[in-house]
């Protein structure tokens, strides 16, 4: 809303109204402002829930062997990120942006859908919560949304080369024309654009183009159930899903700025998507909303994010990633949430396969290093297990911030790629 308001106060002349017209200013502006209301009203969310006695009931003894005494706590902490993101967003975005419109659909979907989770189990005392069929299912939803948004909308286009010539001392942006295109961006090749349509060159010229689109709608389905149940998974310590996700959220505010700035596209040679500026703006709202956020959940955590929060910041990456074409450098950005799905898998192989051997001593992979290869031996003393540890278990607080250098290295790592071909 202020950004249409100062608009118009720039064309009446105002001094310093033209500030809202850089892309800069506003991200900033709204990281702050997020970060200030996610501190502000997560102090008087903490402290309703309390009153209330909406906490955690299921962490006791038998159900939390490491003993981290987290019963009692506070829940459904995802709603101070909801909140923070959605003020600024709603301030200073532009409502009107298909990006921006996709960016807050998710996360009220997502956050829909986690938060009937957490009220099943706080509310309900159903301690499974929401069956795995109905939050895949939301997932399902959003992925077909998004992928057929894209698909279908006038708005949604890319240039896919953008030259940048110096004429008469000055910079000059030579663009190609905007399209509607399948392209994606791979990793380390020169020519690093790939175009799913051409996976079905044997469909002929209309029937790839067709199924291109087809198998970009799946992928994004795919993206969006992956990336949320990986940062579900993420979310068992104090701080590890909020920090990693800031993280991941900083380094996609890079790769969308390059994407949206029609000279550093061209510097760069990545393809340019206009009008994705305002997903830099979302992601500055959706960092600083999660840095506040780890002012209540670092160790001792006051609050959990819940289910409300875990979908949430994993869809909102995985969308992001799929605007601005980069979702094949989410396997590198996301590593640490890759890791804790295959662990997940590990376990369920595990069962299914006579109970023999696995990979990592626990699942989700966080909790594997605050368990020793003698208690695995206990629970399971015929079977063997790959990575067996030192024999120490560790602090959830060094884990975390493990976790959290580990997840800064790929970051780093992803944001090269621009780079190294």
């Amino acid at each position: 809303m202020l950004y249409y308001l100062f608009q118009y106060l720039q064309k009446c002349d105002l001094p310093g109204a033209g500030m809202f017209t850089f892309i800069t200013f506003r991200a900033v502006v709204a990281g702050i402002l997020a970060l200030i209301v996610s501190i502000w009203f997560g102090n008087h969310f903490i402290k309703w829930l309390k009153k209330k006695n909406y906490v955690e009931t299921q962490r006791d003894e038998k159900t939390d062997p490491y003993n981290t005494q987290k019963k009692g706590v506070p829940t459904m902490g995802g709603i101070i990120i909801i909140v923070a993101i959605l003020i600024p967003c709603l301030l200073i975005g532009k409502i009107g942006n298909i990006y921006m419109i996709l960016m807050l659909f998710t996360t009220l979907l997502l956050g829909v859908l986690g938060f009937a989770d957490d009220y099943i189990k706080t509310f309900k005392k159903q301690k499974d919560g929401l069956k795995p069929a109905v939050k895949l299912g939301g997932q399902i939803l959003l992925g077909l949304i998004v992928g057929l948004t894209l698909r279908f909308s006038p708005a949604v286009v890319i240039n896919e080369n953008v030259e940048v010539r110096i004429e008469d001392n000055t910079e000059v942006v030579v663009k190609s024309p905007d399209v509607k295109s399948t392209r994606t961006t791979i990793p380390f090749l020169k020519n690093h654009n790939l175009n799913y349509a051409d996976i079905f060159n044997f469909c002929g010229p209309r029937g790839k183009y067709i199924a291109g689109w087809i198998f970009f709608v799946i992928l994004t389905v795919f993206v969006v159930a992956a990336v949320s149940n990986g940062s579900n998974l993420n979310d068992g310590m104090d701080g590890m899903a909020a920090g990693n996700s800031a993280i991941i959220g900083i380094a996609l505010i890079v790769l969308a700025y390059v994407s949206s700035n029609a000279i550093m596209a061209g510097h760069l040679n990545v393809m340019f998507i206009p009008g994705s500026e305002e997903v830099v703006v979302f992601l500055a709202a959706f960092v600083g909303a999660l840095i506040g956020y780890l002012w209540y959940n670092s160790f001792p955590a006051q609050i959990f994010m819940g289910d409300t929060g875990s979908l949430t910041i994993g869809g909102i990456i995985a969308v992001t990633a799929v605007i601005i074409h980069k979702e094949l450098l989410l396997p590198l950005l996301c590593g640490v949430w890759l890791f804790e799905i295959l662990a997940d898998l590990d376990v369920k192989l595990f069962l299914k396969r006579g109970k023999k051997h696995r990979i990592w001593k626990k699942a989700p992979l966080h909790d594997s290093f605050r368990t020793t290869y003698d208690e695995f031996k206990t629970t399971w003393p015929n079977s063997t297990v790959t990575f067996k540890g030192n024999g120490k278990k560790q602090h959830e607080v060094k884990i975390t911030i493990r976790f959290w250098i580990v997840t800064i290295l790929l970051a780093a790592f992803t944001i090269l790629t621009l780079k190294i071909r």
